[in-house]
């Protein structure tokens, strides 16, 4: 079960095996409310789905990596989209021969642990849909 503690305006968590990073970072930015803010973190997982947005067809290509991994570095962010916390995450992974992968985040499981610091901003920053690009980007 995920635990964290608070410093001032950060919060550092260590989420464990078998839960699900995107989730439980989504759920507690909501239990604890926060709208805007920054996150990083390593770790390591044995399942995740990563994409690539392709500005062509302006789809996420996505595929799934199953086996052991080094998260090297998971950063992103904190906003809102609709009033509902949103979060814009990315991911770097590095196999057992140090082959790297990484994209956007969609999701990945973790296979020991995974340590996670967010830094929260005072503020709210919404998303809206960008047509000309084809994803969600900062309200301004």
């Amino acid at each position: 079960m995920m635990k964290s503690k608070k410093f001032g305006n950060k919060y550092v968590l260590r989420i464990d095996k078998g839960e699900k990073i995107v989730d439980t970072l989504k759920q507690f930015c909501i239990d604890n409310k926060i709208t805007l803010g920054t996150i990083h973190g390593i770790g390591a997982t044995n399942k995740a789905t990563i994409g690539f947005f392709n500005l062509n067809t302006k789809e996420y290509n996505s595929t799934e990596l199953i086996g052991d991994y080094e998260i090297t570095c998971i950063i992103g962010n904190i906003s809102t989209k609709n009033g509902e916390v949103y979060l814009h995450l990315h991911i770097n992974l590095s196999d057992e021969n140090y082959k790297t992968f990484g994209g956007h985040l969609t999701e990945a499981v973790v296979s020991a642990t995974c340590e996670i610091i967010i830094d929260v901003i005072d503020g709210n920053i919404e998303r809206e849909f960008n047509e000309n690009i084809g994803i969600n980007t900062y309200k301004m």
